[in-house]
């Protein structure tokens, strides 16, 4: 029974491959759990400087950051975060996707794009396509680390800060919950009021700034930065885990199909062989 022996392979090498994603499920879904810890700790802090630079933007006129202002640059540039490994579903497609419509909303308006990569799969794809990437980083593990973060990141600031970028967006996946991830692309500068409504509430509010309101402004809004970029890196390691867990209980899932039906296929295949071999028997017989 050839074809017998071939589907017991097939089964076989089924099994083999449940196996590997079942363990990979079982992996994603331990790591979950700490990169949601991590990045519901980080929130917090993230959500109150953002308070507080939107509290700012409004307390100290007579002082303006140059993050703050805005330039007649025909360039944008964009923090593209996505992941190291792929088998996490459509979560680095969606993030992608987004990010390409908006460069070719940028590209229909004449302007251009300058990106910073974080993630190999965002790298791969930015140079596919063509894109001009100024700095990445990749291999963050587990734990996302600012000190490897805020040096390629700090190149677009630069060129925000000399003029020769109009804006500074970072794109990342948002967790929502385990089922639910959102591609989300944000605006980091310039940064004004209306950007930082939530954090302003439409309030006037002013400060007692020691030693003076440059130097605290200028380390605060570049703490403001750090923390959104280490928050959309933090979000989109929990969003990678949550994303790949489901994508191997999904494959988990539809491999046991695949081997039911394979086992279908075979016990029919093995029963019409038993069925030939009986009525040669009796064929055999009754010619004696």
């Amino acid at each position: 029974m050839a074809a017998g022996k071939e589907i017991r392979g097939k089964i076989k090498s089924v099994e083999n491959t449940k196996k590997i994603t079942k363990a990979m499920e079982m992996v994603a879904a331990s790591k979950m759990r700490k990169a949601q810890d991590r990045m519901r700790a980080a929130r917090p802090y993230a959500e109150k400087v953002r308070q507080i630079t939107g509290n700012l933007s409004k307390a100290n006129p007579e002082y303006t950051h140059p993050f703050m202002e805005t330039n007649d640059a025909k360039t944008a540039g964009f923090v593209v975060v996505t992941t190291d490994k792929g088998l996490c579903g459509g979560l680095n497609t969606n993030v992608l996707r987004a990010v390409t419509n908006e460069l070719k909303a940028l590209q229909a308006k004449g302007e251009t794009a300058e990106v910073v990569a974080i993630g190999n799969k965002g790298l791969g794809f930015m140079n596919r396509i063509g894109a001009k990437v100024v700095s990445s980083v990749t291999g963050l593990g587990d734990t996302p680390h600012l000190e490897k973060l805020i040096g390629p990141v700090k190149v677009l600031l630069d060129a925000y800060t000399e003029g020769r970028i109009k804006s500074v967006h970072v794109a990342y996946t948002r967790f929502i919950n385990t089922m639910k991830q959102e591609a989300v692309v944000q605006q980091l500068l310039p940064l004004n009021a209306e950007s930082l409504q939530d954090g302003a509430g439409g309030r006037d509010w002013d400060y007692i700034y020691e030693p003076d309101a440059p130097a605290v402004i200028d380390e605060l809004l570049l703490r403001y930065i750090e923390a959104q970029v280490y928050q959309a890196v933090a979000e989109n390691m929990a969003s990678e885990q949550s994303a790949r867990m489901v994508a191997m209980k999904a494959a988990t899932d539809n491999a046991g199909n695949v081997i039911s039906e394979l086992k279908l296929v075979y016990n029919k295949t093995r029963q019409a062989g038993i069925t030939k071999e009986l009525s040669e028997i009796v064929a055999g017989a009754a010619a004696v």
